[in-house]
């Protein structure tokens, strides 16, 4: 596996390349995720002049068979903002690292003990039946739009559907600035892939497109297999 640096709307000189190498080691990020697919950094320049000090951002990708890890920073220069950005990637990759490890190492605990471990699990009397409902109190369970929830469970306060046509990118900014929105989400009638548009700072606007990643449903299916070279 490589890693793979590219610059946006900005050169990227080899030096700040050997520097990406040195700075995100191989041999420790896949010694917490064996699994990994790729390793991207984006190197991108806000020639904004009153933004001096968060000029240049970093973006660091890591692509693996499970959920994509993202970690990104800005600051004055490119190394500054990597430092901050492998900082960042190097905490995340080890909180998903400790949390895999921590549901291998969970110890099984045997049937009589599952009523004190998991609220409202089911209990036997002494011949072997359910228990009374007197005896083993039922947890209530409601329907709050497509969930089924028990007791309080997450507060879902409202569910819409929309039927909408696709648009381009500027009357999806319209309908935003109609409904006095944050952000809208629209149908891209180029791309016909689903979007959101969002407001960022004073007029600024930013844009996210969905794409399904082929890469990892190549790597989820049945046929593939095998193993990455280093």
């Amino acid at each position: 596996m490589d890693i793979v640096v590219k610059g946006r709307k900005t050169e990227v000189p080899e030096r700040f390349r050997k520097h990406v190498a040195e700075k995100l080691k191989l041999e420790k990020i896949q010694k917490l995720d064996g699994k990994v697919i790729s390793l991207d950094v984006e190197v991108s320049k806000e020639p904004n002049p009153r933004q001096a000090d968060r000029c240049d951002r970093v973006e660091i990708t890591l692509r693996t068979r499970g959920p994509v890890i993202r970690a990104e920073a800005a600051a004055s220069d490119p190394y500054a903002a990597l430092d901050l950005a492998a900082e960042k990637l190097d905490a995340r990759l080890r909180k998903q690292h400790d949390k895999r490890f921590s549901r291998r190492g969970a110890r099984r605990i045997s049937a009589a003990e599952v009523p004190d471990h998991v609220p409202g699990a089911a209990t036997l009397n002494g011949t072997g039946a359910h228990s009374s409902g007197e005896e083993a109190e039922a947890v209530p369970t409601k329907k709050i739009g497509s969930l089924e929830v028990q007791g309080d469970g997450p507060l879902v306060v409202r569910e819409k559907t929309h039927v909408a046509a696709p648009m381009t990118l500027d009357q999806a900014l319209y309908e935003m600035e109609l409904v006095g929105h944050d952000f809208y989400l629209f149908v891209d009638s180029e791309t016909k892939e689903p979007s959101v548009v969002y407001r960022r700072h004073a007029y600024d606007y930013g844009v996210i497109h969905l794409q399904t990643d082929t890469m990892v449903t190549q790597t989820n299916s049945p046929e593939a297999g095998g193993t990455l070279g280093g």
